[in-house]
């Protein structure tokens, strides 16, 4: 069976059985089916270009980063998570890649995007799921590095973590480095919070905000590239 009847049986499963069954039904796939995403993540571009045409290269491409972004979402669950919890944050997630529209997939394609994180294997799945619709990421692991490449490269966006030792506050040490050089390039701090105050103190510093959450990120990124388009 291949991935596009794998995802149309699990919904229909999914669809029989209810929503208690879908984290069950993620980890199995997951699991199931992990090299099988890596193999079809390098014939996607082969597929396009043997005539599969757009529209159908972005269907698959939106099933890839459904994936991704739902492993993202449950790798992130905090321990003792419910089921309930965990179904709901996947549905997000899977959600989240369902809006994607063919203009977004053809922005994306020729984006950059800067990462800036002291362990980026942390966010693997995350960025597979925006590598899906084929943007380009640059890691770097510190500030400077990060203001070193902002100064040999333009970038569409900018993805940080918040505290980088020995800065606990390098996110902001970073935002406002780049915001007092004139540099307008949309921020977004991908670290351990969401809430209110956290994401208005974010907005003050000049970033469009801060989530921990891969489906919000997913969203911050996107809207991100709709700003520089």
């Amino acid at each position: 069976m291949d991935f596009e009847g794998v995802a149309k049986l699990l919904d229909a499963i999914s669809k029989f059985v209810g929503t208690l069954v879908w984290p069950a039904l993620i980890i199995f796939v997951l699991a199931r089916y992990r090299n099988g995403f890596k193999e079809f993540c390098e014939t996607l571009t082969e597929f396009s270009l043997k005539g599969g045409g757009f529209e159908a290269s972005a269907k698959r491409t939106k099933a890839e980063a459904s994936a991704a972004l739902i492993a993202a979402s449950v790798a992130h669950q905090e321990a003792g998570a419910t089921p309930e919890t965990v179904a709901k944050d996947a549905k997000a997630a899977a959600v989240a890649v369902e809006a994607v529209t063919l203009r977004t997939i053809r922005r994306a394609r020729k984006a950059n995007v800067l990462w800036v994180d002291d362990r980026p294997n942390n966010n693997n799945n995350e960025r597979q799921a925006l590598e899906a619709l084929g943007i380009n990421f640059v890691i770097s692991t510190s500030t400077d590095d990060a203001i070193a490449k902002m100064q040999r490269q333009k970038f569409d966006a900018i993805i940080s973590d918040m505290g980088r030792p020995p800065d606990s506050r390098a996110g902001y040490t970073l935002l406002d480095k780049i915001r007092k050089s004139g540099d307008e390039t949309p921020f977004i701090i991908y670290a351990g919070s969401r809430d209110a105050e956290h994401v208005a103190e974010s907005r003050r510093h000049g970033a469009m905000g801060c989530t921990n959450r891969p489906d919000e990120l997913f969203d911050y990124v996107l809207s991100a590239l709709e700003r520089r388009s």
